[in-house]
């Protein structure tokens, strides 16, 4: 049986970035940093706290996917305003090719293949100094001021867009590139599937307590049986989808032959583990929930879009993610 019981360091973790976020990463700075989604200060402020230098080797040996589990749970539990994941991959690959030399830049990862050489829907892009992508067989880190096309206004709140790679720099090519950025899309999977579980996990919270306040009929909502059902479901889900992203942190730290299989099963489960978990949250809201003033929609709407950004048809997901090509579109 596997142990996934953290460790007195990383219980240390755990509390220091979820003080951390509780303090700079709140409801009223999520939607300041909108509709680009990047708030520069939080950014500033988990550099200090050490990222991206904790995806980074130490002594030698690099660092394990469950502490970086660990950070993207806390970081999507408060919907962070700022390229963790994408962040942490790109060190961990970059560290991996003996090429850790971002220094203070803001390097991003493009966790699908570009086409016709763009890198397309890349989560941060728009607020990038450097792309690591792939493109025609060879892995590639775009220069400093890259070519960008951006939506104006987007319902995913993660500074898309896409990264013209014309004059990229080649940083490997051959088989073993190959397999080295199979390994960063399979750890780009797991610590947005903890993302993922950490914004169903609170997103259901909001729901429960809402369910717990809101009367009718002389009881509070949560006591019908209808409404106490799905919540209980979806925390089911959330909790399964936990278990799975446990196990494939674990898979990539022990080389397991399952590891890639086992972070594409965690990406698309906590997909829809938090896209449940959040849309049953804002159903139990009533009305409340569909509007801008109340905390629900912005766990929904993250929950939806990064479950679209690792896969399905370039142009459909632009679609789904960009709102409208104007100034006036709100998400």
């Amino acid at each position: 049986m596997i142990d996934f019981s953290l460790s007195s360091e990383q219980l240390d973790l755990r509390a220091g970035l979820t003080a951390l976020l509780a303090d700079h990463s709140t409801p009223a700075r999520v939607r300041a940093a909108e509709p680009l989604g990047f708030d520069p200060a939080l950014w500033a402020v988990l550099g200090d706290f050490g990222f991206p230098q904790l995806a980074g080797s130490r002594d030698g040996t690099p660092a394990g996917l469950a502490e970086l589990v660990i950070a993207a749970q806390a970081a999507g539990a408060a919907l962070a305003s700022a390229p963790l994941v994408e962040t942490l991959v790109a060190t961990r690959l970059l560290d991996r090719l003996g090429r850790a030399d971002a220094g203070t830049d803001l390097v991003t990862f493009a966790p699908r293949p570009a086409a016709g050489g763009v890198a397309r829907t890349v989560p941060w892009a728009a607020v990038a100094d450097r792309v690591i992508a792939w493109d025609e067989g060879r892995i590639v880190a775009s220069g400093p001021g890259h070519d960008v096309t951006t939506p104006k206004q987007t319902l995913s709140g993660l500074a898309i867009g896409h990264v013209d790679l014309t004059g990229a720099t080649v940083l490997a090519d051959g088989p073993e590139a190959a397999a080295l950025f199979a390994e960063a899309a399979a750890d780009w999977q797991v610590l947005t599937a903890a993302g993922l579980v950490g914004i169903g996990t609170t997103g259901l919270h909001l729901g429960v307590e809402y369910a717990k306040t809101r009367h009718q009929f002389g009881q509070p909502i949560g006591a019908f049986q209808a409404l106490a059902h799905q919540l209980a479901d979806a925390a089911t889900l959330v909790d399964g989808a936990e278990l799975l992203v446990l196990e494939a942190a674990w898979a990539g730290d022990t080389g397991s032959p399952r590891c890639l299989g086992l972070a594409a099963m965690a990406y698309t489960f906590a997909g829809r583990a938090a896209r449940q978990a959040t849309d049953r949250s804002l159903h139990a809201h009533g009305g409340y929930g569909y509007t801008m003033e109340y905390d629900i929609q912005l766990y929904f709407r993250r929950a939806k879009a990064l479950g679209l950004l690792g896969g399905g048809d370039g142009d459909e997901t632009v679609v789904a993610l960009a709102l409208a090509d104007t100034d006036e579109g709100r998400p």
